[in-house]
């Protein structure tokens, strides 16, 4: 046994099914070993494609990702897609192939100190050391993203080590991988759940852990329970999430919040008044105590419980404990409607470009003559359209990190993790462009997702940006060309649609849902702004 059989029967005894990659040099070794423990590889175009892939697999699975890329510019082209795990709090393993330990300081093939590059974006980076020890470390790095607040881990794999003999070697037990749990304290939860029941106008906040997609009928169960609004949020523009309407306007007037998990920062307004009242009573539970310090200089006195705890496991214990012993329904409509606020859009089509409310429309048809539907949404302009005007039971989007152009690989992940659903995804024409060949990744695995492009020719959310600040005579550098992208997916063997009036989109999307290929949809909108949160 090699030091890569080690590695990959670990992740075979842990349950890992599916690794996302793209083969180099150093991590051969592992290619080879994942054929005799039947883990499938899904071989992508771009580094960065197999970590994004990794991070949407896990939140659709409930299972750690692991993406396995090559050593140093392999690693580097991975990098950028660990940020928006960690924000979107995803546990994934990034597993990257490394230059030999036995010639450290050498100048070996592709050297570099990958671990100190790492470390600021991950939970933990960690080179191993001894082959025989891979097993326990590839547990160590499963169990701590799993753990608290989930998010990525990082382990460079020398060459040498996936190629020495680690025939004597033990392998871990189920407990080695188990993620650690920090559970709330009986003082925490009653203190939480006698002030919610005393309280005329509470909320509960979540993060994207607990988004609705990842809680699973938790949030539902825990609103009940409090009889009080379970608010997750997930979009980096927080309370300006056009998915969220006219909540910011109605959180102010809450009298106490409950933050399970959710940070204290710019997404919340810092804490500080308009967004939350002064006279608001602030609960903080969070597992971790950094998190907790910024909420007490955030709310100082207001706050009148910091609690070191898992958000996961507080919010289960107070949807066990809850009683609704209170009638609070005027106040759970009053939410409700605020968060339903959409700007009145009209519905047919006028001169020049279709509106995006229009196309969005066109998709949420789709999405509900379907059994099975997964939305995926990216950012931008056009993104927060989709974000607002069309919804799924499941759901991914770009997450806090405000990162564009993954989510093409999202949708990729999305039908490895669940082949009979039907994926929608929606972006813009500049965000398409950074992952554009995962198109024909998607059509050599058969995966037979729709990709909604809103084309306006332009990098849509800094063009409004330059146009609201500097004005028309300022615009610089965010026009496109109108690229027939269909076209140029059809010509990795997908099925194409270009779509320029609106009384052809249901057509085409049928066209495209019967295609059974990967399907590239183009439809030429107009570059408006993105719809305001105040519904204005």
């Amino acid at each position: 046994m090699r030091g890569a059989d080690l590695v990959a029967t670990a992740l075979s005894n842990a349950g890992v099914k599916v690794i996302f990659t793209l083969s180099g040099n150093q991590i051969m070794p592992i290619f080879d070993a994942c054929i005799d423990v039947g883990i499938r590889l899904i071989h992508t175009r771009h580094e960065g494609a197999a970590v994004y892939m990794a991070e949407a697999y896990s939140q659709l699975t409930g299972e750690v990702g692991i993406a396995l890329v090559t050593a140093a510019p392999g690693f580097a082209s991975g990098l950028g897609p660990l940020y928006m795990a960690r924000m979107s709090e995803t546990p994934i393993v990034l597993l990257s192939g490394d230059s030999p330990l036995s010639k450290d300081d050498k100048g070996a093939f592709q050297e570099l100190d990958q671990i100190t590059i790492s470390t600021t974006l991950t939970k933990l980076s960690l080179r191993p050391q001894h082959a025989e020890n891979l097993a326990l470390d590839i547990a160590m790095a499963m169990r701590v993203a799993a753990s608290g607040r989930p998010g990525p881990v990082h382990v460079a794999l020398p060459f040498d080590l996936l190629n020495a003999d680690v025939s004597d070697a033990s392998l871990p037990s189920p407990q080695d991988f188990a993620p650690e749990v920090t559970r709330p304290g009986g003082d925490a939860l009653r203190s939480i759940l006698d002030t919610v029941t005393a309280a005329e106008r509470p909320v509960i906040l979540t993060g994207p852990l607990q988004n609705r997609t990842r809680a699973r009928g938790l949030l539902e169960k825990l609103a009940d329970a409090l009889d009080a609004p379970v608010i997750p949020m997930e979009s980096p523009r927080g309370l300006k999430d056009p998915c969220l309407g006219d909540f910011a306007s109605v959180l102010s007037k809450a009298d106490v919040i409950v933050s399970l998990g959710k940070n204290i920062d710019y997404a919340t307004g810092f804490g500080l008044p308009p967004a939350m009242s002064t006279n608001c009573k602030f609960f903080v539970v969070d597992p971790e105590t950094d998190v907790l310090e910024r909420a007490r200089r955030a709310f100082g006195t207001r706050m009148t419980l910091g609690h070191r705890a898992d958000a996961d496991a507080t919010a289960q214990a107070l949807a066990e404990m809850g009683k609704n012993r209170t009638k609070r329904t005027a106040w759970r409509a009053e939410m409700a409607a605020a968060i339903a606020v959409r700007p009145v859009e009209p519905v047919e089509a006028g001169d020049g470009p279709m509106r995006p409310a229009v196309l969005c429309a066109a998709v949420q048809r789709l999405l509900d003559a379907v059994a099975d539907p997964i939305l995926i949404v990216d950012g931008g302009e056009f993104g927060q359209w989709a974000q607002a005007f069309v919804s799924a039971k499941t759901r991914i989007i770009n997450g806090p990190s405000g990162a564009i152009g993954g989510t093409l690989c999202y949708a990729v992940a999305a039908k490895i993790a669940r082949p009979d659903a039907t994926v929608v995804v929606l972006m813009g024409d500049g965000t398409v462009g950074f992952h554009f060949a995962e198109f024909e990744t998607a059509h050599r695995y058969g995966t037979d997702f729709i990709a909604v492009i809103g084309h306006d020719a332009r990098w849509n959310a800094e063009y409004q940006i330059q146009l609201r600040e500097y004005g028309a005579d300022r615009l610089n550098e965010c026009e496109l060309n109108p690229t027939r992208y269909d076209l140029a997916a059809a010509g990795f063997g997908c099925h194409g649609e270009h779509v320029t009036n609106p009384a052809d989109l249901d057509a085409a999307l049928k066209r495209a849902n019967e295609s059974g290929l990967p399907v590239c949809f183009v439809a030429e909108i107009e570059g408006l702004p993105a719809p305001s949160a105040s519904g204005h």
